[in-house]
């Protein structure tokens, strides 16, 4: 099968691969119809190399229809219409009895002191072969899989995979009060659905990026917007639209990508260069993280508000601003996504044909998997208004 494989920083390429099968009885095998680029994904094309090896199969987010399962695998059966979660959850250890599937204790990958492991997401999260692909492996698929209908197109589904279960947590865990505000950084594909969520749920959204086209999109869907490209003081302006107090929360949907932080760019890059053996010691126990956009949320928090965050940070040491965030007592959560807790939640929205969280219009590139390199410049460098790309294998 083909499948898009990494081999360096920038370095992603589209080869023959060996086609996947059933090696335990509670897989699957799922032929891919859709598959999108994270930009978490990004971070592996950018950052964490250290962690990866040449010819790893890259990408978390699809959908498409079962072609085989193992013998213990009775809730799919082939020719089933499903969408994979991101994460790998068996759905009976005591982790998963608390619905908090992306710590799994069947999956987690102790090796690195990890929580569950993931599809296509570095040796930290188990080295399984991910999803930008023709076909795709299903551990742990007793569980797993999420059967949707056959029928309608499949952007109103592969968001569950990953968009839209983590953009439902980033907006539960800012614990926005009815009717009050939260202001989103980053406003890429999950600071877009947090931000729809966010107003589907009754609340005022501030968002913030620097980057046009996100914006116009984010406006489009009823939000606020600040522009991080001319606005010298982000977190002031925050404060000038909420009577001078702040946001009651504010969404970190930005991460380890942030701007404004030379100096751990610097750091980034010059671990990114290292050889891997020096390399991922190295990330595991230093700061570099470019904490930009966290370090704004914490001063456009009003006192007593919730940080949320979701952006992805790879760091260990990392500088925080403990006296300003224990003076305005700020509470923070944060983690990857428990995708099947929320799912019941979701499924009423994507099947709803009036489409209340516009999942038909967050994709702004569709390429075949052929050209999933070009997709991965085109999102990393955000040109021609890339937001979302989806992949048809």
């Amino acid at each position: 099968m083909k499948a898009l494989t990494w081999h360096g920083k920038r370095d992603v390429r589209v080869e023959e691969v060996p086609d996947p099968m059933i090696k335990e009885p509670d897989d699957a095998v799922v032929r891919l119809t859709t598959t999108a680029i994270c930009g978490s994904d990004l971070h592996l094309y950018e950052v964490l190399g250290p962690f990866m090896e040449r010819g790893d199969i890259l990408g978390h987010e699809p959908m498409g229809i079962v072609e085989e399962v193992g013998a213990d695998v009775t809730h799919v059966r082939p020719g089933d219409r499903v969408v994979i979660p991101f994460n790998i959850a068996c759905g009976h250890c005591v982790m998963c009895g608390m619905r908090l599937y992306a710590q799994c204790e069947t999956t987690q990958v102790r090796e690195y002191g990890m929580g569950a492991a993931l599809f296509g997401y570095t040796k930290l999260y188990g080295q399984v072969p991910g999803a930008q692909a023709e076909y795709l492996r299903v551990p742990q698929a007793q569980f797993g899989p999420i059967k949707v209908p056959h029928g309608p197109e499949d952007e109103r589904f592969v968001y569950l995979s990953d968009v839209l279960p983590t953009s439902w947590q980033a907006v539960r865990y800012a614990d926005i009060p009815d009717g009050g505000t939260v202001a989103i950084f980053g406003l890429g594909p999950i600071g877009q659905m947090s931000a729809r969520i966010a107003r589907h749920l009754g609340h005022r959204v501030i968002g913030v990026d620097g980057v046009p086209e996100r914006l116009e999109m984010a406006r489009r869907h009823g939000a606020e917007v600040i522009d991080a490209s001319v606005t010298g003081d982000v977190p002031e302006a925050v404060r000038e639209l909420t009577g001078g107090r702040g946001a009651d929360a504010v969404i970190d949907a930005v991460g380890m990508e942030a701007h404004g932080s030379p100096v751990a760019k610097l750091a980034q890059t010059v671990t990114g260069a290292l050889p891997g053996v020096i390399a991922a010691p190295l990330m595991s126990s230093a700061g570099v993280d470019r904490l930009a956009a966290l370090n704004q949320a914490v001063e456009a928090v009003r006192r007593g508000g919730t940080i949320s965050v979701v952006g992805v940070y790879g760091g260990m040491a990392d500088p925080m601003p403990m006296l300003r965030m224990f003076d305005k007592g700020v509470t923070m959560r944060m983690g990857q996504a428990h995708v099947k807790r929320w799912i019941d939640d979701l499924m009423p929205l994507v099947t709803d044909e009036s489409d209340p969280l516009g999942v038909m219009d967050l994709a702004t590139h569709r390429l075949p998997l052929e050209r999933a390199a070009e997709g991965y410049e085109i999102f990393q460098k955000k040109r021609d208004g890339a937001v979302k790309v989806l992949l048809t294998p």
